[in-house]
């Protein structure tokens, strides 16, 4: 009988916490995430409003894949980076930061969710290769910035703008000749005249663009945000924001301020993810 009832209370188990995604339950989506470091937890909620990148994460932390990995690139008043595979067994004088799985996560820009300080960016590679702006499968950032000036807010209102506009011309069909060109001479040090030449067309066309499109203006209330709290707007409408840190501001700033090389922005002494898991939720 002991054994019925066993057997009944698992299946009851698994049916009210059914799999929902690969490697994803559904209590699952109820879990905040802490991150324990050696310079202290940092604990962040998922955004439900970005499924992809949420369900990919969750799936991850289930797999213990962050465990050990290193934060690769620090950069104070700015963010700090990690989820590079590589980084787990590195030597001290390994470059990283090219690491991840083999699969990227179709962007999920919300203009809802933007880059004030503590939240969760997807990292991702340029938009000369990468036009329509997919993640990483693995990396990604805390933003660590502080308050900024309107003066600065404007700048970064701007390149929001200049981006967009890079964007918009590098998936345009008609200059696909042009962008094929730039990317083969990108990686040949010996053509640096001739891709100089191909950029100053680039260029032409995105100044165009500008001209043309409409612009975005960074929302008021996200403004003020920037201005008492901080945060990296200038990354805004370009990367999927898919999260936000609850607690733990003062871990990020302090791994922030670690010293780095400046070569490459790696700490110059470890500071790795002794574990990461998912936690019931509460209010901080």
């Amino acid at each position: 009988m002991t054994k019925y009832l066993s057997i009944l209370v698992v299946l009851s188990f698994y049916g009210c916490n059914p799999w929902i995604a690969d490697g994803v339950r559904k209590r699952d989506l109820k879990r905040d995430v802490e991150l324990v470091t050696d310079k202290g937890s940092i604990i962040f909620r998922l955004y439900d409003e970005t499924p992809m990148h949420r369900n990919n994460f969750l799936k991850l932390v289930n797999q213990s894949f962050y465990d050990s990995l290193l934060f690769h690139r620090v950069i104070n008043n700015f963010l700090i980076q990690t989820g590079d595979p590589e980084s787990k067994n590195a030597k001290a004088e390994a470059s990283l930061g090219n690491g991840e799985l083999p699969y990227t996560i179709p962007a999920e820009i919300n203009q809802h969710y933007f880059h004030k300080r503590g939240a969760v960016n997807a990292a991702r590679t340029g938009d000369l290769e990468n036009p329509e702006q997919a993640s990483s499968s693995t990396q990604f950032t805390f933003i660590q910035r502080k308050t900024m000036t309107d003066s600065l807010i404007n700048v970064s209102e701007k390149r929001i703008n200049y981006y967009r506009a890079y964007n918009s011309v590098v998936r345009n069909p008609a200059n696909q000749n042009l962008v094929c060109k730039i990317r083969k001479l990108s990686t040949d040090d010996a053509k640096k005249d001739s891709l100089s030449i191909l950029d100053a067309m680039l260029n032409e066309r995105i100044k165009n663009e500008l001209t043309e499109m409409v612009p975005y203006r960074i929302p008021e209330a996200q403004r003020q945000v920037y201005r008492t709290i901080g945060g990296s707007p200038h990354l805004d409408q370009n990367y999927t924001v898919f999260g936000e840190v609850l607690k733990g501001m003062d871990v990020v700033d302090r791994i922030a301020g670690v010293e780095t090389r400046k070569t490459d922005d790696r700490p110059v002494t470890d500071v790795r993810i002794k574990q990461i898991r998912l936690i019931k939720r509460r209010r901080y």
